[in-house]
């Protein structure tokens, strides 16, 4: 049957939906209640909300409006949480950039999301200023000292000066939110864009459904809010129930304890790493604080770390898995039900998880058992808009409906467990780090011929990066010249910390790099 096209059938509606909400709703709810905790300082909703609505004025001053693209380097301070929810007040596009990029890498980001501004921590400007530069985008500052003798716009005295936004701006649901960068198999970094409605929903069917955060909680936010993890699970969901969010830019784990315990933390929220570092704390100091639960993403936290870190504080640690293009969670282990140590637990309500065949690529044929090890495949509402500016990346990605995720596990009786990685992504203290990103570095070196990046798994960082390097003829390399020649060029935590020196490097009959044979000879 053919049916008139009809705008209330086939158009977008009237519905609106703003992650901007969160903070503007809570500033109403739970006006006096305390948002954040920083350094000695405690700041209520009423206050944040008015700060950020000071913000959005002087980003509205500076011409930011619906869909401009404002990218933010700034740590785990309040001006994360102003700056961040000021964009999304105005209709624009946050860009959270990873704190720990060099210029290049920064510059890079600015160029390919096509940024209007610039917003930065002023500790930051050392990589900010040329990236900026680089990329012809404005730039504005903040935590910037009066006395700093530096001539640069700064947000906070263009915010003092301009008129604060009433409300929100209305957004569709559908419209974009966030861009979040990942990189993809080919090592180049993909802007995945993030919805207002994706956002939203991870946050209500998390509480709902997976983790009973309330207004009396008091959450530790040690985890970087310019990430998909640390920005919805810990910050939107703690807004949005009127929560306390204890921050730290930079996470050190005696310094984390003292700060849950003077505040009182409910709530541990973290990735592996973490877990190991808290449990060193808590061989260094008898303080525990009160937890109702832990919670444990980004990278397979090992069942040993797990039980030790329920025995030194006296918290269950519920794990679970997702990605940046899923807002981020897929699946959990939640409260009120039986740990299943060593899986990922339950999907969140509304989300469809699937094993598919990994060796077909241009189809999703699922295995309806779930019991054969396969690709997990995910739908829902939590899925995000697609990459941008690359819609082949996209459509390989999102086949028949359901993403391809790349990693391998099995999802029996309603229970996911994730077995192996598809791709040779490593992920090293719950950041991914991508191979082929490092290898284009190392391949900028003039005297290595050839170069394979592999992850070795590692009882602290989850996984370790490792290089084998073939020189080319007649050179004779230096392993630690070789890893401070790529610590120059990309992040801290992608530059790899153990270089193998080899002659050649195992090929198949494609030629091939087999990393698996890497990976089994120096795991030995």
């Amino acid at each position: 049957m053919t049916h008139t096209a009809d705008p209330a059938i086939d158009g977008p509606g009237f519905p609106t939906l703003s992650v901007a909400a969160i903070l503007a709703e809570s500033a109403v709810r739970h006006a006096d209640r305390t948002a954040v905790h920083f350094a000695g300082t405690a700041t209520t909703y009423r206050d944040l909300w008015d700060q950020t609505r000071a913000y959005a004025g002087a980003l509205r001053d500076r011409g930011i409006g619906k869909g401009d693209r404002v990218a933010m380097l700034i740590p785990n301070v309040p001006d994360f949480a102003r700056v961040y929810y000021a964009v999304l007040s105005l209709g624009a596009i946050a860009v959270p950039v990873h704190l720990l990029f060099k210029s290049e890498e920064i510059a890079y980001v600015l160029r390919d999301a096509e940024a209007d501004l610039l917003v930065v921590a002023a500790p930051l400007l050392g990589e900010a200023v040329p990236a900026a530069q680089q990329a012809g985008v404005p730039l504005t500052t903040v935590l910037l000292p009066a006395d700093a003798g530096i001539e640069l716009p700064h947000l906070e005295l263009e915010a003092a000066a301009s008129e604060p936004i009433v409300r929100h701006v209305a957004t569709g649901p559908l419209d974009p939110a966030t861009i979040l960068y990942t990189s993809g198999t080919t090592g180049t970094p993909k802007g995945a864009v993030g919805s207002h409605l994706s956002i939203i929903e991870q946050v209500h069917c998390t509480l709902i459904d997976a983790f009973d955060i309330r207004a009396s909680d008091t959450v530790f936010g040690g985890l970087p809010l310019f990430h998909t993890f640390g920005q919805t699970a810990v910050m939107n969901i703690a807004f949005r129930v009127g929560a306390a969010v204890i921050l730290l830019p930079r996470f050190d784990p005696d310094e984390a304890l003292a700060l849950m315990m003077t505040h009182q933390a409910t709530v541990f929220t973290a990735v592996p790493t973490m877990y190991v570092g808290m449990l060193e704390a808590a061989r260094r100091s008898s303080d525990r604080p009160p937890l109702r639960f832990a919670v444990s993403g980004g990278a397979a936290l090992p069942v040993a770390v797990l039980e030790a870190f329920h025995d030194a504080y006296g918290a269950d640690v519920h794990e679970g898995y997702g990605l940046t293009e899923t807002a981020p969670t897929v699946s959990s282990n939640p409260l009120g039900t039986p740990i299943r140590p060593g899986t990922v637990g339950r999907t969140l309500w509304g989300v469809d998880v699937a094993i598919a065949d990994a060796e077909i690529d241009d189809r999703v044929v699922l295995d309806e058992s779930g019991e054969s090890l396969g690709e997990i495949v995910v739908r829902g509402h939590n899925l995000f808009k697609g990459y941008l500016g690359r819609a082949e990346a996209s459509a390989a990605a999102v086949v028949d409906g359901w993403f391809r995720t790349g990693d391998l596990g099995t999802y029996v009786d309603g229970v996911l467990t994730i077995v192996d990685r598809k791709k040779d992504m490593i992920v090293r203290s719950g950041y991914n780090v991508y191979p082929t990103e490092v290898e284009a570095v190392l391949a900028r070196h003039p005297d290595i011929a050839v170069s394979a990046v592999f992850g070795i798994a590692d009882d602290v960082k989850g996984q370790e990066v490792h290089a084998a390097i073939v020189a080319r003829e007649g050179v004779s390399l230096d392993a630690d010249e070789v890893i401070a020649f790529v610590r120059e060029h990309i992040a801290a935590y992608k530059y790899p910390r153990v270089v193998h020196l080899v002659t050649e490097l195992p090929l198949g009959s494609s030629g091939k790099v087999l990393k698996r044979e890497l990976v089994e000879q120096y795991s030995r």
